[in-house]
């Protein structure tokens, strides 16, 4: 079902969604609905970068970013916690075992910090993981 989702209307169906069917169907059905009302906006005229503030938070986005070591590592302590939004986590987790490839002694610290600490430094509004910093 995502393959469909993802061809159809460039977009991504949350873990939580796709484990229901019911839950699902309605989800496409509101991808839907924002497809049709965008191509009716550019249709009227508008442009493109403005039509698009009626599409989901769901639509894919290709990027491109550059980032020196320092920025990886805010980055990797940011967005490996298992508190950080799944795609943006698995994104992370991804681009750091790449750059571990390339300069494992540079980055052998870099990703969640609770990983390196032992303890969850968000205090009690960590994933669970480990146990909050005293």
């Amino acid at each position: 079902m995502q393959n469909f989702i993802d061809q159809k209307y460039y977009a991504m169906a949350p873990e939580s969604i796709s484990k229901s069917t019911k839950a699902l169907l309605t989800y496409i059905k509101g991808l839907d609905a924002c497809k049709k009302h965008y191509i009716d906006l550019i249709r009227a005229g508008i442009d493109q970068e403005d039509a698009r503030y009626i599409l989901p938070l769901g639509t894919q986005t290709r990027l491109v970013m550059t980032m020196n070591v320092r920025s990886l590592y805010n980055f990797f302590n940011l967005r490996c916690c298992e508190r950080a939004q799944t795609e943006i986590r698995q994104l992370a987790n991804l681009m750091l075992a790449e750059v571990k490839k390339i300069a494992p002694s540079l980055f052998e610290k870099a990703g969640a910090p609770c990983e390196k600490l032992g303890y969850c430094p968000e205090g009690d509004f960590g994933c669970g993981k480990y146990p909050p910093s005293k």
